[in-house]
C-alpha cells in the first residue's frame, strides 16, 4: 500500500503544534513521512503558511525528493495551486480531508463502503470545482464568450450533483435493507449493542473479549464478519463488524463501527450516515475511549464523540479502556477529569481482560428491560417444536410438567415483541 514519501505541513493559530495524528493518518495511507514543516501564525490566504515558510517548504521538498506534501490544514483550491507552483514540478499537494478520503478509498471493500467513499469524494470536489470555475472566469476576463464558458462549467457542476443524487439513492436502498435486518434480529430476540469511539481506542479488541466463540455463518449473513481485525492502524475497515454475544443470558449482537477522528467536516460525516446508522439504531452504545490519552485530549475526544452521536442514541455507557497503560493515580485523575462527560464509566483493559465482567453487568443493566412470562401448553410434538423456537429467541427460566404430564408449563424472559409472538404462537397450538 506504499504511496511514496511525504513531508507533513501544519499551521496552527494557538502556538502549539501537534503532528501525531496527521502522521498516523499519513502512515495509514501508506506514506513514508521524512520530515515536517510547521508554523504558528494566522492563515495566509495565498499559501496557508506565510510566504517565507512556504518557500522553505518548497526547498525541503526539492532537497528531500519527496513526491507529496500533506497539509494538516484544509486547503482552498487557490492555496493548493500556489503551493504547487512553489514546489518542484509534479509534487502532489493534498490536505487533511483529501488524505482521509485516500485512506477510505484504500480500505473500502464492500459495495456500501465504496459508494460512501465516492459520495464523500464528490462532496469534497464540488466546492473546489465551483471555485476553479470562478478562477477561470477571472483569468478569462471576457476573452471568451461568457455564455459558452458558463454552459461548459454548468455541465461539470451538474454532472457532479447528478452523481451525488444517484449514489444517495443507492445508499438509501442499502439502508432500507439494513433496517429490515435490524428489525428481524430484534424479532429473533437479539439486543443491539454498538461500539463507538476514536480509532485505536481498542474497540476491536473489546469486541473479541465480549463475543462468543460461535459466530453467525458468514455465508448466511453477508454483513457479519467471521472475526474482528485488531491492528494498531487507523481505519482498518470502513464497514461494521458484528458478532454474537450472550451477555449474562441476554442474546446480543455487538457491532464494531468505524472509528472517529478529529475535525471531520459535516459533509464527510453525512457521507457515512449509512454506516453510522448502525450506532444510532442500537439499543446501547459503548463509547470506548483511550484513558491513557492526556486529560485535555481525552476530554476533547469524548466531547467530539458525544457530538457525533447526537441526541438520537438511546443509551450510552463510556468505557475508559487501556487502563493498564497508566498508574492508579493517573487513572483517578482521568476519571475525575471527565466526570461531567462520563459520569459513571466502566474502567477496563481489553488486552488484559480486566473490567470485562463489570462491563457485561453494565450492558445488561442498560439494555431495554425484558418481560417475564409464563405459558401453559398441551404436551404435544407441536409444543416441543415451540419450545425449541423459544430457546432460540428468549431466555427459558424453567419448564415443568404438572399432574399427569398432559401439560407443559414454561417460564421465560424476553423482549416484549418476543413475548407477544410467543403468546400468539402458543394460542395456535391445539390439544
Amino acid at each position: 500500500m506504499q504511496s511514496g514519501s511525504a513531508i507533513i505541513a501544519q499551521r496552527t493559530d494557538d502556538g502549539t503544534t501537534d503532528t501525531a495524528e496527521i502522521r498516523a493518518l499519513a502512515d495509514a495511507a501508506g506514506y513514508d513521512v521524512v520530515e515536517e514543516v510547521t508554523q504558528n501564525r494566522a492563515e495566509d490566504s495565498t499559501y496557508q503558511f506565510g510566504r517565507g515558510t512556504a518557500e522553505t517548504l518548497a526547498e525541503r521538498v526539492e532537497a528531500s525528493g519527496v513526491t507529496t506534501v500533506i497539509f494538516d490544514n484544509p486547503l482552498s483550491p487557490q492555496q493548493t495551486y500556489e503551493i504547487a507552483e512553489l514546489c518542484p514540478s509534479g509534487t502532489e499537494i493534498i490536505d487533511r480531508y483529501r488524505l482521509v478520503l485516500e485512506i477510505f478509498g484504500q480500505q473500502a471493500g464492500t459495495r456500501r463502503a465504496k459508494l460512501q467513499v465516492e459520495l464523500a469524494r464528490l462532496r469534497y470536489e464540488l466546492p473546489r470545482v465551483q471555485a476553479e470555475i470562478r478562477l477561470e472566469k477571472e483569468v478569462a476576463n471576457e476573452r471568451r464568450s461568457r455564455n459558452g464558458l458558463g454552459e461548459k462549467e454548468d455541465r461539470r457542476i451538474t454532472d457532479i450533483k447528478d452523481r451525488i443524487d444517484r449514489i444517495e439513492s443507492k445508499l438509501d436502498s442499502i439502508s432500507d435493507i439494513s433496517d429490515q435486518r435490524r428489525g428481524k434480529r430484534r424479532e429473533q430476540g437479539f439486543a443491539l449493542v454498538a461500539l463507538a469511539g476514536y480509532t485505536n481506542a481498542g474497540k476491536s479488541t473489546l469486541l473479541r473479549r465480549l463475543a462468543d466463540e460461535m459466530e453467525f455463518e458468514p455465508n448466511n449473513h453477508d454483513d457479519l464478519e467471521v472475526s474482528a481485525e485488531v491492528e494498531d492502524r487507523l481505519f482498518k475497515t470502513l464497514e461494521t463488524t458484528t458478532r454474537r454475544a450472550e451477555v449474562r443470558g441476554r442474546k446480543t449482537l455487538i457491532t464494531d463501527t468505524v472509528g472517529f477522528i478529529d475535525d471531520l467536516p459535516h459533509w464527510l460525516v453525512e457521507s457515512f450516515e449509512a454506516t453510522l446508522t448502525e450506532t444510532y439504531e442500537a439499543d446501547l452504545v459503548l463509547l470506548v475511549a483511550d484513558v491513557s490519552d492526556p486529560l485535555p485530549e481525552l476530554r476533547e475526544k469524548l466531547r467530539t464523540s458525544h457530538g457525533l452521536l447526537g441526541d438520537d442514541v438511546e443509551a450510552v455507557v463510556t468505557v475508559l479502556n487501556k487502563a493498564d497503560r497508566i498508574t492508579d493515580a493517573e487513572l483517578d485523575e482521568r476519571a475525575s477529569g471527565v466526570a461531567d462527560l462520563a459520569p459513571n464509566p466502566v474502567v477496563a483493559s481489553a488486552t488484559e481482560n480486566e473490567g470485562i465482567d463489570a462491563l457485561r453487568g453494565r450492558i445488561v443493566e442498560q439494555l431495554p428491560n425484558w418481560k417475564t412470562s409464563e405459558l401453559t401448553l398441551p404436551n404435544t410434538s407441536e409444543t416441543m417444536s415451540f419450545l425449541s423456537w423459544l430457546y432460540d429467541h428468549a431466555r427459558v427460566e424453567s419448564v415443568w410438567y404438572p399432574g399427569e404430564r398432559e401439560e407443559v408449563v414454561v417460564e421465560f424472559a424476553a423482549a416484549p415483541t418476543i413475548v407477544r409472538r410467543a403468546t400468539a404462537k402458543a394460542d395456535t397450538i391445539s390439544v
